[in-house]
């Protein structure tokens, strides 16, 4: 007999007709590694590279100088330089007076032209006085014939003719006639207006038959030659300002131009609010061309002459720290060659003129400092000298352009 065939469950699969996947995958693996490992190797190689390079950079900078830079350069000198103080003041004239109408009346004359120079006692403005003139001739006549009324009373005294009061009144018309006549001239020359001091008079601020009364200004009077110079100078002034001491006196009107003086007062008090002193100076304007009003540029020039050391203003650094300068000095570098070095000093600097600034201390006489240029230095760096087509000057005139 024929036995049935034993069924096979369908999930029972011969190991034969599996799939080969679990070696596949160290496999895998094994080429993820490798691929990393070169990427990290690569990685590692332009590192090293990168590295190599910049050492080597390095190594060239720390050898490399940097070219020597460009600058011009001066002598310190050594000059007789006359201390002088600065101020600015405002000129006034020495005297100067509104001229006014004492008492009413109307213009008749005007005998000045604006601004003209009057000598002291020349006439201006002459008011109308005619009623004056009028009561003048009365008490001209009445004073002679009081005059004569007072000599016939003598007379008759003598003789014992009249009284002794008769005598005294007859004086006392007398005195009274020639008041009268005093009087009304006082009153005519109130009404004539003449210059009380020579100067220059400005714009006339009355015209020919305009009424004035009391106190109407009718033209300014200045005297103008000589002029003052009014200025204040700290009180540390004191010690070297003194009476007699030369000024020049400069004004922005008239450039180039300068003035001559001397100081003619010191004012005996300090300001207490500023420590100023207040002074002035007697200054010859011959030419007129200085005015009362006008602000002016002072220096004044002490009597001690010092030596001082002076540099360029444009060789001095200034810095809040302190000032400094760079000092040329003559050195060899390192393969044998002769070079300039620039060596930074500290100084202290002075009083300024021109384009000049003195030194107190720091430089000596003679040593070569960099005039042009020394902002663009540093200390120890060579330097190359150039040609200074624009050199300093004590009394610059620069040219307007």
């Amino acid at each position: 007999m024929f036995r049935p065939a034993e069924a096979q469950p369908r999930d029972e699969v011969p190991e034969e007709t599996l799939p080969v996947v679990a070696s596949s995958k160290p496999r895998r693996l094994r080429a993820w590694l490798i691929a990393i490992g070169g990427l990290l190797l690569i990685l590692l190689i332009l590192v090293g590279v990168k590295y190599g390079q910049i050492v080597t950079m390095m190594s060239v900078g720390k050898t490399m100088l940097p070219p020597p830079e460009s600058v011009t350069a001066t002598k310190v000198q050594a000059v007789e330089w006359r201390p002088v103080r600065s101020a600015v003041g405002t000129l006034i004239a020495v005297r100067g007076v509104t001229l006014g109408a004492e008492l009413t009346g109307t213009v008749r004359e005007i005998a000045f032209e604006n601004g003209a120079f009057v000598k002291q006692g020349q006439l201006l403005v002459r008011l109308d006085t005619s009623a004056e003139d009028a009561q003048l001739q009365g008490a001209l006549a009445d004073e002679a014939l009081s005059k004569q009324t007072l000599e016939r009373a003598r007379r008759l005294r003598k003789d014992l003719v009249n009284t002794e009061a008769d005598l005294q009144a007859a004086e006392a018309r007398a005195v009274q006639a020639t008041a009268t006549v005093a009087n009304l001239r006082a009153l005519i020359a109130k009404k004539v207006i003449r210059a009380p001091f020579d100067g220059r008079v400005g714009i006339r601020q009355v015209e020919l038959g305009q009424v004035v009364s009391s106190g109407t200004p009718i033209v300014s009077l200045q005297t103008v030659t000589p002029i003052y110079s009014e200025f204040q100078l700290p009180q540390q002034a004191l010690a070297d300002v003194k009476l007699g001491q030369k000024v020049t006196v400069t004004v922005d009107v008239f450039p180039g131009a300068t003035w001559d003086g001397t100081v003619t007062t010191i004012n005996p008090e300090v300001d207490p609010t500023s420590r100023n002193v207040r002074m002035r100076a007697t200054v010859a304007n011959t030419d007129g061309r200085l005015t009362p009003g006008m602000f002016a540029s002072v220096e004044v020039f002490s009597d001690k002459v010092e030596q001082l050391l002076i540099v360029p203003a444009t060789s001095i650094l200034f810095a809040p720290y302190g000032d400094s300068v760079y000092v040329l000095e003559q050195t060899k570098s390192a393969d044998g060659k002769s070079e300039l070095v620039a060596r930074q000093r500290f100084v202290r600097a002075g009083e300024r003129r021109g384009d000049f600034v003195a030194v107190v201390s720091g430089l000596k006489a003679g040593e070569t400092v960099v005039s042009n240029g020394a902002f663009k230095v540093r200390n120890g760096q060579s330097v190359q000298v150039k040609e200074d087509t624009s050199p300093a000057q004590l009394a610059p005139t620069p040219a307007d352009r």
